[in-house]
């Protein structure tokens, strides 16, 4: 059956589907001995794909791996750096990052800490990042000084960002000192650095930021498969389960991808 060629990297495991196109425009990929456009198509089960010149083979395909990761400040959220900074997969053993093809799901930015998930299933990563997929992301925020009721409910209910209104946004104070506030976060979206921006116009600065949980994936102290920064763990099948699930039932009530 023929596919185009990022989508069979990416359920093979090699990479994502975004950055298997990058990997095709950039030339590293090959189908039966010919540099691969965006857009060819192959059959896995006759043709021969080879990436950087290495052989692509679907029954040598990895095991699929579901992580969940407490990003610290000052980790890129990407595969490689070009300013050699250290990245999210600097802090996972070689037995996990080594010819597996994981990659981060999404991204938090580098001055951000977190739960970041990360996984080599290119199809799942492709839904939980699609426009269309809303996975609800709970986030604390440290505010400088102390914005008023009137201007978070301005947020709750959308403000526009680059031209286009955010969708309606969960916004709680936790607590406010001389000089600061304390906000919980609930994102339905991920634009490119959405919180830091949207503080920045309602007149405040952000001085901390940090994802605590990504739908029911939580990091809280207080569960019992709780982690600190730096650190991470596997889901578990219910966990990887219930994803793959809500990604499904998203992808099917707004149409196929």
């Amino acid at each position: 059956m023929l596919e185009r060629v990022q989508k069979i990297l990416s359920q093979w495991g090699v990479a994502s589907r975004r950055r298997a196109e990058d990997m095709i425009l950039a030339r590293r990929v090959k189908l039966n001995g010919k540099i691969v456009t965006l857009g060819d198509k192959a059959d896995p089960s006759c043709d021969r794909l080879e990436v950087d010149g290495k052989l692509i083979q679907p029954n040598k395909r990895p095991k699929l791996i579901y992580i969940l990761l407490n990003k610290p400040v000052g980790v890129v959220s990407t595969c490689d750096d070009p300013q050699n900074r250290s990245i999210v997969l600097d802090l996972l053993p070689k037995k996990l990052t080594q010819g597996t093809g994981i990659h981060p799901v999404g991204r938090l930015d580098f001055n951000s800490s977190g739960a970041l998930l990360l996984t080599n299933d290119g199809d799942l990563t492709l839904k939980l990042t699609h426009p269309r997929y809303h996975l609800p992301k709970t986030y604390e925020v440290l505010v400088k000084g102390h914005p008023p009721e009137e201007t978070l409910q301005q947020w709750r209910e959308g403000v526009i960002l680059m031209g286009k209104k955010t969708l309606p946004a969960e916004v709680e104070v936790i607590r406010r000192s001389a000089q600061q506030t304390q906000l919980k976060v609930v994102l339905t979206e991920g634009r490119n650095r959405q919180i830091r921006r949207i503080v920045e116009q309602l007149g405040f600065r952000v001085l901390r930021l940090h994802r605590t949980a990504i739908d029911s994936l939580c990091l809280s102290p207080n569960h019992k498969n709780s982690l600190s920064s730096g650190h991470y763990r596997l889901l578990t099948p219910s966990e990887i389960d219930f994803l793959k699930d809500r990604a499904n039932l998203i992808i099917e009530n707004k149409g196929k991808l």
